[in-house]
Formats: structure tokens, sequence, C-alpha cells
């Protein structure tokens, strides 16, 4: 059996040089490296093709989420511009009344019951929108976040931080400042 084995491989050994008979045994052993290779070539373009398909896909829903994130942002502070500017509106129209004596209040009753139905329809309009005042009370404590502090003064019967003016309110968009509120505050030391 063994004999027939032999002439077996001595056979397709034969069969391969009669087909070419420059090709040497070193030919053949390249001949079956070649596949081996070119499949190894070919995984490792599959797995670069791959990487690069992933990639790209994460870089498309980074840019979706981006798109909708911007969006959101948009339609929720679009409007940040026109409010900030109505904000003096709202302002001279506060002052106005509160600058009003009883005399001068009584004297053109109608006139100053249109500034202040105009405030109010402005101020609806305003909270429509999300935009809200931010009103502090004397005695409230400052809070630099909401807060812009005009002046410090020392003031008996008040606590280092205290509200003891409030020259302006200011207003939220949201959860965004739009304007601080201006006030002064007491430096009295503990």
């Amino acid at each position: 059996m063994t004999e027939t084995k032999k002439d077996d491989e001595m056979s397709q050994e034969q069969a391969a040089n009669a087909m070419n008979p420059e090709m040497t045994e070193a030919d053949l052993s390249e001949f079956d490296a070649a596949p081996v290779d070119e499949l190894a070539a070919l995984r490792a373009e599959r797995d670069e093709f791959r990487d690069r398909f992933m990639r790209t896909l994460a870089d498309a829903e980074n840019s979706r989420k981006r798109s909708e994130r911007d969006r959101r942002e948009a339609e929720q502070y679009g409007g940040s511009k026109l409010a900030r500017d109505l904000l003096p509106v709202y302002d001279n129209l506060r002052r106005a009344l509160d600058a009003a004596t009883d005399q001068n209040r009584a004297d053109a009753k109608a006139f100053f019951e249109g500034v202040e139905l105009t405030l109010r329809e402005l101020l609806s309009v305003m909270t429509k929108h999300h935009v809200t005042p931010i009103v502090p009370e004397i005695g409230d404590q400052f809070d630099p976040q909401l807060h812009e502090a005009m002046f410090e003064a020392a003031l008996p019967g008040t606590k280092s931080g205290q509200i003891i003016q409030v020259m302006s309110e200011g207003f939220l968009l949201h959860d965004r400042l739009l304007r601080p509120a201006q006030v002064g505050v007491s430096s009295t030391p503990a």
C-alpha cells in the first residue's frame, strides 16, 4: 500500500509537471499560499470597510441628534433678540405708571387705564412666549444668577447680601436669562 501512495504522489507530481514542466515544488507551495494571502487581504479590506461604515453611521446619528437639538433651541430661543428689544418698552410703561401721582391719575384716568392695559397685554404676550419676569422683593437674598448688583450700601436692620432696592425687573426666556434684575444690595456686616 505504501507503494501505491508513492505512485499516486508521483503521478500527481508528474501530472503537474506535464501541465507546466517548468513549475517546481517551490512554485506549488507559492501557489497554495497565494489564496491564503488573498483571503487574508480580503478579510482585512472587509474589516476596514465595516469600520468605516460604522464610523459613518455613528457620524450620521450624531449629526441627526445635533440637528434636532439645534432645531429645538432655535424654536425655544429664536425670539430672544425680539424679546430683549421689547424689554425697554415694558420698562418705560412701568416707569410711566410708577411716576404718576394720584392727582395725575385722577386728571387722566382713561389715559392711565390705557397704559395699564397695554402693560398687562405686553406682559401676557411675553408670558405666552415663555418670557417670565424676575421680580425680586426687598429683603430677598441676592442671587448672582438672577440679579445684577448696581450698588452696595450698609443699611441698618439688614443682613449682608439682602436686596435693599429694586431698580428694574429681570426676565427669563424659558430657562435662559434675558436680563438680570437690577438691584441694590446691603453690605451691612453680620
